[in-house]
């Protein structure tokens, strides 16, 4: 009986192993075959041996899920009404299949968002409102705030809040709070791809060529810098002149007194009116305080600088200023302060010392060309300062197209602008007639004031 019984378990697993190969094998010939159709870009001839494979053998091999969004993106894009509806159902059950079966090529922020965008995209013919989508995508950047990284989504997240404010259904407060959490999540993104982007400037700077991998590199985090830069200007204009001083004062004089504890909710309060240039207002001294006393920090020391500057005192500013950078630890934050400082002293005529305060940014971010285009204005507002004759002081307009180049090579996001600076400056210089005339082409001019530096004018 015994040795029946054994027979029969061993028939049993001969059968069933013998057919989980023979389904492998349907699997691994259908998905070769849907493969093959998919890279063609034949995706309706794809569609039935990969549906094949997605039923029978769901863990069989990602190329189902990556793939079948290609096959499933074409089958929305030609399609209409219900069919279309159907097909855009099945991409967010595929986006959920995926999540089960290959989970580490899954990052649940990035496709929750993935498929909030794919539901907002098509609001209206699946019958989403504002408040359905906008919780789709807090839940998916409550889910997983670090993988929540599409520019797109990131706007289209912020831009519906706004919406929902502007129909009643969400307070001021909710606005702004959501306002600070993107726009930190935008900077936190930003940070990232500069930091990756400064290593292969810096190898550039050194006289090495990038590898084919590091060029590919370079490229695609140039891009995202680009969309990054893109939706901050989006995400400011969105919001507008909701978060004026007339809206915020009074937010945030209601709330103080429940706050005054909170070290992020002061920071945020004190870095909204900084913004939006309500430092005039008695509350700002109250915020910035109080920040300052319960967490000292470089933001609360920055803000203090701006008291200062406001009370005229721009020796105690700067003193201030310079406590913000001894207290920044991050690099990529301190290059930041140095920009804002920088940008205060050339607003009041303060240059030399400005470009010192660029300078010091473009060494802790080497990718960021704003600072370059500021030191270019600098030097082109001065040209008729510095320099003994004309053609002198228009050589000064080289010197601010050199700076405004250096920008160019560095920032995809100042491309344009920067060229157009060039462009702008070379106009203003000494032409190849006058350069010729002077008989000085090839010579080196010394440029003097606080410029202190020395240009070549150009071989004609």
């Amino acid at each position: 009986m015994k040795t029946k019984i054994t027979l029969l378990l061993a028939f049993f697993f001969i059968g069933v192993n013998f057919g989980f190969a023979q389904q492998d094998e349907e699997c691994m010939t259908k998905l070769s075959i849907f493969h093959e159709y998919t890279k063609a870009k034949n995706y309706d001839a794809a569609y039935e041996p990969w549906m094949d494979v997605r039923n029978k053998c769901p863990k069989f091999n990602n190329a189902i899920y990556v793939d079948g969004e290609k096959i499933l993106d074409h089958k929305i894009d030609n399609s209409t009404g219900v069919e279309k509806v159907a097909f855009i159902n099945d991409l967010l059950k595929l986006w959920e299949q995926k999540g089960e079966h290959f989970a580490s090529k899954t990052p649940k922020g990035e496709y929750a968002a993935q498929a909030s965008q794919l539901m907002y995209d098509n609001r209206e013919l699946l019958n989403k409102s504002d408040g359905d989508l906008y919780a789709a995508f807090d839940a998916a950047y409550k889910l997983d705030k670090e993988t929540f990284t599409n520019p797109k989504s990131l706007y289209t997240y912020f831009s519906l809040m706004v919406d929902l404010y502007d129909a009643g259904k969400k307070p001021a407060a909710d606005l702004f709070n959501k306002y600070d959490d993107v726009v930190e999540k935008v900077e936190d993104e930003v940070k990232n791809f500069s930091e990756k982007l400064n290593g292969l400037i810096e190898k550039e700077d050194a006289g090495t060529a990038l590898t084919s991998k590091e060029g590919k590199y370079k490229k695609y985090y140039e891009s995202y810098l680009n969309a990054y830069d893109q939706i901050s200007g989006s995400i400011d204009g969105k919001l507008g002149p909701r978060a004026n001083c007339e809206n915020l004062v009074p937010i945030y004089q209601r709330d103080f007194e429940a706050n005054k504890g909170n070290a992020i909710w002061l920071q945020r309060a004190a870095g909204q009116m900084s913004q939006k240039e309500c430092t005039d207002d008695p509350l700002f001294f109250k915020l910035v305080n109080a920040y300052h006393n319960i967490s000292p920090s470089a933001n609360s020391a920055y803000y203090l600088g701006l008291l200062k500057d406001k009370e005229g005192d721009s020796n105690g500013a700067i003193k201030f200023y310079e406590q913000a950078i001894s207290l920044e630890s991050d690099g990529f934050k301190k290059s930041k302060l140095y920009y804002r400082i920088a940008s205060k002293l050339k607003a009041k005529g303060n240059y030399g010392k400005a470009r010192g305060y660029y300078r010091e940014a473009l060494k802790l971010n080497p990718s960021n060309g704003r600072p370059y285009i500021a030191i270019a204005a600098m030097y082109a507002a001065s040209a008729n300062n510095c320099g003994d004759s004309n053609f002198d002081k228009r050589a000064v307009y080289w010197l601010a197209a050199d700076e405004a180049r250096k920008a160019a090579r560095v920032d995809p996001t100042l491309s344009k602008a920067a060229s157009q600076s060039v462009a702008n400056y070379m106009a203003k210089a000494p032409q190849k007639s006058e350069i010729f005339s002077s008989g000085r082409a090839g010579q080196s001019i010394s440029i003097g004031c606080w410029i202190g530096a020395s240009v070549t004018v150009p071989n004609i």
